[in-house]
């Protein structure tokens, strides 16, 4: 019990180094508040909410892996490296993907409202 305790603070702790050091961290939180206030407004449908919440979840998780993925291949490859930067930019191209999906799926919901 003690083991799993301990692996849920050092997944909290997890998500506020995110919150705290990482420069998109504000931006996300910022859309995902935005949604958030528009899903009241509009009263949105339950099935809405579940497609915001997903899509909420998978750009925060795209994000806190892209973050992982850079820093991992930072102290792997300090020095400039070619097929280091293309890891980085895969890892920051499935952040991109999760943002576009997250903003179609919210022009799905919000638009016709």
């Amino acid at each position: 019990m003690k083991k799993l305790l301990r692996s849920f603070q050092y997944a909290i702790r997890g998500l506020l180094l995110f919150f705290r050091g990482e420069s998109h961290a504000p931006v996300h939180a910022a859309a995902l508040l935005a949604a958030v206030v528009l899903g009241f407004y509009f009263d949105i449908s339950a099935g809405d909410w579940l497609a915001v919440v997903a899509v909420s979840g998978l750009v925060f998780c795209a994000e806190i892996m892209n973050t992982a993925v850079e820093k991992t291949v930072d102290i792997v490859s300090p020095d400039r490296n070619e097929q280091a930067g293309r890891i980085k930019d895969l890892a920051a191209g499935a952040v991109l993907a999760a943002a576009l999906t997250a903003a179609v799926t919210g022009g799905i919901i919000f638009l016709p409202k």
